[in-house]
């Protein structure tokens, strides 16, 4: 096996120019952090883009940041941090979930699996903020797409389409994201005690409120343990985050104790604090055990998820807890079997949408349908796209869906909130 380094854009061509020729598959690594996402590949090379490093442009009053792909997002948030900004779509560290050590992401990869956290009810996910990127595809062919400021363009956004390709259409070689400044004051509201269903009608009524909520989630007891370290005890917890200038921030906090004042018992928690608990909310960090138990993510409408987790509670041991007001569910089985058909049909009965499985054995990735199955009309598109992008079928073949391994072009459950 032969894993290539390369260190510029050049010698990133020449190898998927190499490759194309031959028609030898690759499997395209950052730091690995969710190497362990999708179908187990079969490939006898990789290209590793871990020396593609570097900012490449950045520019704090322009709101404007340009990285190459490896370079480690933990690197490029300390970056923003030092000037008050940051990515407002809150990316999620995949790493300690999967098994690995966090802080590993690159940039590249944000964009490659299109990822958000528990702001992306107000910010969106990455694939809202990307401006442009530079890439290879599986052609052999370096092309660009958007630039460092957003336009209103005619045909397909090339940018936007490598979201949530997981590198099956090209290998992206550098990107431009635009930031933005970090919010001066941040607090969390608790509600303590609330059942789902009582926590996703409060979640509601916070978030059609005037307080701009950027945040909601919901803990049930034993859950919220696991969070910040069992700092806050292990009753069941409803968060709403704040976020914002000092006076605003009080105002709107106050606003939202007035209108809940009945929902249940009310906590402020502030600061570093609020901060850890949002984070670990973002990773996932109940269910990131060091186990191999399956863990999903499930996109659906945030009226539907918990009768969607109480109908599955019948028939198999599961864990969870509720992001996006609700609208993202992570759950984690007690036992190996992911009950993959059980849980699809379930969100089908209750209205349908999106299951990934995260975390589970190399057997049941390979065996299983990791991402969401396509509809035919859906597929045969994203079937096209893939031929245009990657005739040869050489990047992470296989890795999205057996055979050509298309890029998903359905709303994931990275996306399906927008």
């Amino acid at each position: 096996m032969t894993t290539f380094t390369p260190s510029t854009t050049a010698e990133v061509l020449t190898t998927v120019q190499w490759a194309a020729a031959e028609e030898t598959p690759l499997e395209i690594l950052g730091h690995g952090s969710k190497r362990g996402i999708g179908r187990p590949l079969q490939t006898e090379h990789t290209l590793d883009l871990s020396k593609l490093t570097g900012v490449t442009l950045y520019e704090p009053a322009e709101l404007v940041l340009s990285a190459r792909a490896g370079t480690p997002l933990a690197e490029i948030e300390r970056l923003l941090a030092e000037n008050g900004q940051q990515f407002a779509f809150e990316p999620i560290d995949y790493g300690p979930l999967v098994g690995g050590d966090p802080g590993r992401g690159t940039i590249g990869g944000v964009l490659a699996s299109n990822l958000s956290g528990p702001r992306r009810l107000k910010a969106g996910a990455a694939r809202d903020h990307i401006l442009g990127v530079a890439a290879v595809s599986g052609r052999g062919e370096a092309f660009k797409s958007g630039g460092r400021v957003v336009k209103n363009v005619t045909g397909y956004d090339l940018s936007k389409l490598m979201a949530n390709s997981w590198g099956t259409l090209a290998v992206l070689t550098d990107v431009t994201f635009k930031v933005l400044p970090a919010a001066e004051t941040e607090v969390t509201l608790a509600i303590r005690g609330l059942l789902d269903e009582a926590a996703v009608a409060a979640m509601a009524l916070a978030l059609g409120s005037s307080a701009e909520v950027s945040s909601a989630a919901h803990l049930p007891e034993r859950i919220a343990a696991k969070v910040a370290g069992g700092k806050h005890g292990s009753d069941a917890a409803t968060l709403l985050r704040v976020e914002g200038f000092g006076p605003s921030v009080v105002y709107r906090i106050e606003a939202l104790r007035k209108l809940l004042a009945k929902a249940g018992p009310l906590e402020e928690i502030a600061g570093e604090a609020s901060k850890t608990i949002w984070r670990d909310i973002r990773d996932c960090r109940p269910f990131a055990d060091s186990g191999t138990r399956p863990v999903w993510r499930v996109s659906m409408a945030p009226s539907e998820a918990h009768h969607m987790v109480m109908a599955l509670r019948m028939q198999a041991a599961v864990d969870a807890f509720y992001d996006w007001q609700g609208g993202l569910v992570w759950l984690s089985m007690r036992e190996d079997d992911p009950e993959t058909n059980l849980l699809r049909g379930l969100i089908r009965k209750h209205g349908g949408g999106h299951a990934t499985l995260v975390r589970a054995s190399a057997p049941h990735r390979a065996a299983l349908p990791v991402f969401e199955p396509q509809p035919p009309h859906l597929a045969a598109l994203s079937a096209r796209l893939k031929a245009e992008f990657d005739p040869k079928n050489i990047l992470n073949p296989g890795r999205m869906a057996p055979g050509a391994g298309s890029a998903t072009l359905s709303r994931s459950t990275e996306g399906a909130a927008s």
